[in-house]
C-alpha cells in the first residue's frame, strides 16, 4: 500500500509528522512531503520517497496577504495529490488557500483519506484576526472543516477534548476519530539528586506569561530560578533568567531532566478562553513527564491540568492568584519526593512506543478494508 503524507509548511523532521512518516514506511511505501527553505533534492531512501517543496515568501504582516502568498506553495500540492500514485492520502495540515481541494481530488480518484488534526483549526488558523473580522474567520473556518471531516476516513486528534468538541459541533461519526497525543520519544528516569532548584519554560515559540511572571518573580524571591530552552525575548527581559538557543531533542531533554518544575502556564492570544491551548496536550507536555520532570500546569488547560490532578504529577495553578500558586508550589517542592514517584510511575504513558506504533498501524491498515 501506498501513502502520500502531506507535512505542508512542517519542516522535515517535525516530531509528529516525522514519526507518522517512520513508522508508516516500516509496512508500506509512503511519498512524504515536506517544507524546505533550501535546495533539497527530490530522493528515496528505503520505502520512502522524500519530496521537499521549497517556499521563502513566507512574510510577517498581513495575514491576507500571506494567504495569497501561499497560493503557489498549495497549487503544487494540489497537483501531488492529483498526479502521484497512492491508496491514502494523509493530511498533516490543510493548504490555507485551498482548504478543501485536497480532500476533493482524493475523494474524486476513489482515495482513502487521513485526516491528523494538529490544532483547534477554527480558532488556530489566523488566530492573529481579531473582533467582527476574527468572528468570520472563525465561522468559515468551522465550514470547511466540518466539509473536510465529512471527507476524510479517519481524524486523529491530540486530545480528547478537543475531539470531543469538535465532534459535538459538526455531528461526525465517532468512530472515524482517533486520539494521538504529542507523546515523547523517549524516558529519562528522574533523579532528584540532579535536580536543580529551578523552574523551566520549554519552546521556541515566544508566549505571554504576565501573570505567570509575578509568580517567578515571588518564587525567585525564595531562592529558586527561571531558565528558559529553546529561545530568549525582550519578553522575558523584566525577570531574572538563563537562557538556552534552540537545542536538538536529546539535549533538550536532558537539560529538562535537571529542573524541578516545567511551566506550562501561558496566554498564545488576547482571548484566554482559546480552545487551541485549553484543549491542548502539547509537546511539551509529554516531553517534561518522559524527562522526569513534574509540570505546574494552568488550570484553564484543562487536558493537561485533569491528568496532572488524577496522576499527581505536579501542581494545577490559577495564574492570576499569585499567592495561592506560589503556595501551591512551595508546598509541592515540600512533597517533592512524593509527586517524583509518580512521575516515575506513569513516564510509560507518555512516550510513543511499540505498541502504540502497533495500534496505529492497525488502525491506518484497516482503512482500505
Amino acid at each position: 500500500m501506498k501513502i502520500l503524507i502531506i507535512g505542508y509548511m512542517h519542516p522535515k523532521f517535525d516530531k509528529r509528522v516525522y514519526r507518522t512518516v517512520k513508522s508508516l514506511s516500516k509496512v508500506h511505501e509512503v511519498i512524504y512531503q515536506y517544507w524546505t527553505n533550501k535546495d533539497d533534492k527530490e530522493y528515496t531512501d528505503g520505502n520512502i520517497k522524500y519530496l521537499p517543496i521549497k517556499e521563502i515568501n513566507e512574510t510577517i504582516g498581513n495575514p491576507l496577504k500571506k494567504l495569497i502568498n501561499r497560493r503557489p506553495l498549495d497549487k503544487k500540492i494540489c497537483d501531488l495529490v492529483a498526479e502521484e500514485n497512492y491508496d491514502i492520502l494523509y493530511m498533516h495540515h490543510f493548504l490555507a488557500s485551498k482548504p478543501l481541494d485536497p480532500f476533493k481530488i482524493a475523494k474524486k480518484r476513489n482515495k482513502k483519506i487521513v485526516y491528523d488534526i494538529h490544532e483547534y483549526h477554527p480558532e488556530n488558523f489566523l488566530a492573529e484576526l481579531e473582533g467582527m473580522i476574527g468572528n468570520l474567520k472563525v465561522k468559515t473556518v468551522w465550514r470547511f472543516f466540518k466539509k473536510q471531516l465529512d471527507l476524510s476516513d479517519l481524524a486523529i486528534f491530540v486530545s480528547e477534548e478537543t475531539r470531543n468538541d469538535v465532534v459535538n459541533k459538526t455531528n461526525i461519526d465517532k468512530e472515524k476519530t482517533y486520539i494521538i497525543p504529542n507523546y515523547a520519544n523517549f524516558i529519562i528516569k528522574p533523579d532528584i539528586q540532579k535536580k536543580r532548584k529551578e523552574i523551566v519554560l520549554v519552546g521556541k515559540v515566544t508566549r505571554k506569561i504576565e501573570d505567570e511572571k509575578k509568580i517567578l518573580k515571588s518564587l525567585i524571591e525564595k531562592g529558586f530560578s527561571f531558565k528558559i530552552i529553546g529561545m530568549d525575548s525582550k519578553e522575558f527581559m523584566d525577570i531574572t533568567h538563563e537562557s538556552t538557543e534552540f537545542l536538538p531533542y536529546d539535549e533538550m531533554m536532558n537539560e529538562l531532566s535537571n529542573s524541578l518544575f516545567s511551566l506550562i502556564s501561558y496566554n498564545t492570544v488576547k482571548n484566554r478562553d482559546y480552545k487551541n491551548d485549553i484543549y491542548a496536550l502539547p509537546h511539551k507536555f509529554y516531553d517534561s513527564l518522559a524527562a522526569g520532570t513534574p509540570v505546574i500546569v494552568k488550570e484553564s488547560f484543562v487536558s493537561m491540568a485533569k491528568q496532572v490532578e488524577n496522576l499527581g504529577l505536579g501542581v494545577v495553578i490559577d495564574p492570576s492568584k499569585v499567592e495561592e500558586s506560589v503556595e501551591k508550589i512551595t508546598n509541592a517542592y515540600k512533597n517533592y519526593e512524593k509527586i517524583i514517584k509518580n512521575v516515575e510511575k506513569h513516564q510509560k504513558e507518555f512516550i510513543w512506543n511499540e505498541e502504540k506504533e502497533r495500534n496505529f498501524l492497525n488502525l491506518i491498515s484497516h482503512i482500505t478494508t
